[in-house]
C-alpha cells in the first residue's frame, strides 16, 4: 500500500510565523491559488477537523470523500496559538517552553509526546484499517506537526522530528509493505503540489 501523507497549504499565520496549533485558521486566498490539482486520484482523503486540511484536500483531491480523523489535527499550542515569537520574545512561558526545547506543556496545551502519541495511534489505526480492507492507497492531509510525529516514529530513513515538517502543501509518498511485520514505513519520495515557492 502506498501512503501519501500531506501539510495542508498556506494560511495567513503561516505568513506571519503564528503558532497555529488548532485554531481554526483557512487558507489563505494566495494559499489556494497556489495549490494545484495532485497527479494521482485518490476516492477518499483523511482530513483533519480544521478547514485548512479541509480546504486543501478539496483542491488536490476536487472528487475525493474528506473523512474527518478527530486525532490527526494539529497540537494544542494553548496560550502561545495566535502568537508568533517576537510578540512572545518576553513572555516568561514562552522563554521556559523554548529552553526546554518545547518538550513541555504549553500554557493551556499540549506537551509534544501527548501530540505525538495521539497523532501516531490515528495514523496507526488508519494504516491498519486499510491494510485490513486491502487498500492499495491512503491518503492523509493534516498539519506539519502531523507530519513530524509520524515521520519521527515510523519512517526509514530514520529522522528526528524537525526534519519531517514539509512546506506547506507538500508531504511524503511512503509504502507500507513492511508495516505489518516491522511498523515501518519506507520513504518513495517527497512530494509538493504548489504552483510557487510555499511556505
Amino acid at each position: 500500500m502506498i501512503i501519501y501523507l500531506l501539510r495542508h497549504g498556506t494560511t495567513i499565520y503561516n505568513l506571519e510565523k503564528r503558532y497555529q496549533g488548532q485554531r481554526d485558521i483557512p487558507l489563505s486566498e494566495d494559499g489556494k491559488a497556489q495549490i494545484r490539482q495532485a497527479d494521482f486520484s485518490a476516492e477518499e482523503v483523511y482530513v483533519s477537523p480544521l478547514i485548512r486540511t479541509q480546504q486543501t484536500a478539496h483542491l488536490l483531491f476536487p472528487n475525493a470523500k474528506q473523512i474527518v480523523v478527530e486525532d490527526l489535527k494539529e497540537m494544542n499550542f494553548g496560550s502561545f496559538e495566535g502568537r508568533n515569537y517576537i510578540e512572545m520574545e518576553h513572555d516568561p512561558d514562552y522563554l521556559a517552553w523554548v529552553e526546554a526545547n518545547c518538550e513541555t506543556a504549553c500554557p493551556d496545551g499540549e506537551r509534544k509526546d501527548q501530540f505525538c502519541d495521539r497523532t501516531c495511534a490515528a495514523f496507526s489505526r488508519l494504516v491498519d484499517e486499510s491494510l485490513q480492507k486491502g487498500k492499495k492507497q491512503l491518503v492523509i492531509v493534516a498539519h506539519g506537526g502531523t507530519q513530524m510525529a509520524v515521520m519521527e516514529r515510523f519512517a526509514i530513513p530514520h529522522y528526528a522530528y524537525y526534519h519531517w515538517c514539509a512546506p506547506n502543501a507538500g508531504g511524503y509518498k511512503l509504502d507500507a509493505s513492511h508495516w505489518a511485520q516491522e511498523q515501518h514505513l519506507t520513504l518513495l519520495e517527497t512530494v509538493q503540489y504548489s504552483k510557487g515557492k510555499m511556505v
